[in-house]
């Protein structure tokens, strides 16, 4: 279902798209940066709530979203000093996280409005990158399609061509919280993650080049457990970013096939949030920029550790980190990944 959900501050229109599936699960996107406004998923007991951060107008997404909910690109995470070289030329980004480029610059995809088509259960976003659009090179072709599946499964597919050599890594950035937004901490959701390593960053959080074993540090989920105790470690990996703010490097991380990365247990709720992708990393970030000057769509305020997101990707910082898997794409190749967000209760 399509309705019109408002005008950017320039006077461009944005509409909301609902996705609903049979057992009652909703999900609600807007054009404006592909931004996952709501998921609403049933508890144990068969209660709805939306489980994810976010605004209930657009003006806030436009002027204060610490990307809540959207497609980050054209390269999601850190880029060290904003500099990489390809194919011996040098591109400069904009510099727009202390000394480095996030999430795609100034203006990245998260704060465009992007073309939309309906299909069934699902909708596609797609919109052209311009060449030098943000610094980046080639004019990119992109896809991100959503859809929601009977089986409380929303999956995000990525698409992307070049007409030029360029550099591309695409995520999602929703933020969760599964006892509902604005429910407070997310200390006592039960998280497992499938990696054996992860990237140790600088005091500016770019990569190291490390991969580092989780075993014996907060950073080992492979076994479930609650997220409030390492967040509270003083392990100077959690003490410098002030919480997790980490890429974990997954294991089967060079199978083409979507793996279970991570899995999320809210014990209260009772509701699970499994996530699978064909990406080789994922970013476990615990919302700790979030300051307590947000009010989020229930008009609750946000507040640090009030939710967590898991951005499955490339590894940071790939460009300028050899060792890395390559996020270089060619003319004659297509960018193409999947991520799947399942829910369910226990």
């Amino acid at each position: 279902m399509k309705q019109h959900y408002g005008k950017t501050s320039d006077g461009q229109d944005v509409d909301e798209y609902t996705l609903t599936n049979a057992r009652g699960m909703e999900v609600k996107v807007i054009s404006y940066g592909g931004i996952i406004t709501s998921i609403r998923v049933p508890d144990r007991n068969g209660n709805l709530a939306n489980v994810v951060l976010g605004f209930d107008n657009l003006a806030d997404y436009e002027t204060k979203s610490p990307y809540f909910g959207c497609i980050t690109g054209r390269y999601a995470n850190r880029i060290a000093k904003g500099k990489f070289t390809l194919n011996g030329t040098e591109y400069q980004l904009p510099i727009n996280d202390g000394l480095n480029a996030l999430h795609g610059g100034l203006k990245g995809f998260d704060k465009v409005v992007w073309s939309a088509e309906e299909i069934e259960n699902g909708v596609i976003f797609s919109r052209i990158s311009s060449d030098g659009e943000e610094g980046y090179p080639g004019n990119l072709d992109v896809k991100v399609t959503y859809t929601l599946s009977d089986d409380n499964e929303l999956k995000i597919d990525y698409q992307a061509e070049t007409d030029a050599p360029t550099i591309v890594n695409l995520t999602n950035h929703s933020y969760f919280n599964l006892r509902g937004e604005g429910s407070g901490s997310i200390d006592n959701h039960i998280l497992m993650i499938d990696a054996d390593s992860y990237t140790p960053t600088d005091e500016t959080l770019i990569p190291t080049g490390e991969l580092a074993p989780v075993e014996g540090t907060p950073f080992d989920f492979r076994l479930p457990k609650d997220i409030g105790f390492g967040v509270r470690s003083s392990h100077e990996q959690i003490v410098r970013a002030q919480g997790y703010d980490h890429n974990f490097v997954l294991n089967n991380s060079d199978n083409a096939e979507v793996q279970l990365a991570a899995r999320v247990f809210e014990p209260v709720s009772g509701r699970v949030m499994e996530v699978l992708t064909t990406e080789p990393g994922i970013q476990f970030y615990t919302s700790n920029f979030i300051d307590g000057t947000l009010v989020g769509t229930g008009g609750r305020v946000y507040r640090m550790g009030d939710a967590l997101a898991l951005e499955t990707q490339h590894i940071p910082d790939s460009p300028n980190q050899p060792d890395f898997p390559s996020t270089v794409l060619n003319p004659s190749e297509t960018y193409q990944t999947t991520t799947i967000y399942k829910f369910d209760v226990r």
